[in-house]
């Protein structure tokens, strides 16, 4: 598994949903012993605190979008702390915040690939597709649109954050466990083409099989960067979110995600999103977060003998 150091950057923010909570969500990873857990791995681990930005203003859609002025506040700055801890070598974990925050997190990532000549792969652990526009959603929430923006559709203040349009490809990002798709939504998705690996298609081929798809053609050469909302895993083990959607993954599924990551050895960047701890039962979703961030950075049961 990699050897560089880990920057913790938490985004403290609800703005971009259309439940309170999310804010809270970079703490209650801290109360659940991230820091700890990642350093038991021989790693440096710098907790960078939280980034500064505006509140939440709990108002109205405007043209379509709720809190546009603050939720391009946010993404600015993390885009530039996490471009930040790139140059300088590091793996940067983003601690969420609501789902929106992926805007800022991976056009830093993908204008780091384009610099170093490094082929980008995102894996988008999700219930939602998140590829929503103004047009399809009612309540103008953004943190149902960062697909959409990074792959160049939505207002320009957000798709011209990292300095390119679109932020990435269609062809670099895997959606896996979705299983909430807006009718828009999933014409948008066939049209442009993005890989969707669905819960129907994961009850029918299993999820190692999954993985082993949205992994295919990974190389030394690749920077591997994990979006993960909590959202992604079952409401029975994970009830600290604000869109809960049953029928997700298990805890043994997630965890062999996070396992098949681990084996590739390309980690190089991490979203953490949408955990609302105001939700949650005595922590638990937190908890379980951190344990799936330790099998991304290598834990697992036994010493495998065979593959």
């Amino acid at each position: 598994m990699t050897a560089l150091p880990v920057s913790i950057i938490g985004v403290p923010t609800d703005v971009g949903a259309g439940t309170r909570g999310a804010s809270m969500g970079p703490e209650a990873l801290r109360i659940a012993g991230i820091v700890k857990a990642i350093g038991q791995f021989g790693l440096a681990v710098k907790d960078c605190g939280n980034l500064p930005g505006p509140t939440n203003p709990d108002l109205p859609a405007v043209d379509g979008f709720r809190h546009m002025s603050e939720v391009v506040a946010w993404n600015r700055s993390l885009h530039d702390a996490v471009y930040v801890e790139l140059r300088g070598e590091s793996l940067p974990i983003i601690l969420g915040g609501d789902h929106c925050l992926a805007i800022g997190s991976i056009s830093a990532v993908a204008r780091r690939c384009r610099e170093t000549g490094k082929k980008l792969r995102v894996l988008w652990f999700d219930a939602h597709a998140d590829f929503n526009t103004a047009t399809m959603t009612p309540s103008g929430n953004i943190h149902g649109m960062p697909v959409a923006c990074l792959c160049g559709y939505g207002p320009s203040r957000l798709t011209e954050i990292g300095g390119h349009v679109p932020a990435i490809s269609p062809q670099e990002i895997r959606l896996i466990g979705i299983r909430s798709v807006d009718a828009g939504e999933k014409c948008f998705l066939a049209e442009i083409g993005i890989e969707v690996f669905d819960m129907r298609y994961v009850d029918e081929v299993g999820m190692r099989r999954t993985m082993e798809q949205a992994l295919a053609g990974i190389c030394s050469e690749t920077h591997l960067h994990v979006s993960l909302d909590v959202d992604f895993l079952d409401p029975e083990i994970a009830p600290g979110v604000g869109t809960t959607v049953r029928g997700g993954p298990t805890y043994r599924e997630a965890q062999l995600c996070m396992e098949m990551v681990a084996d590739t050895g390309r980690l190089c960047s991490l979203d953490i999103a949408e955990l609302n701890p105001a939700l949650d039962r005595r922590n638990m979703t937190a908890e379980l977060a951190v344990d799936l961030v330790e099998s991304l950075f290598g834990k697992s049961t036994l010493m495998r003998m065979h593959q």
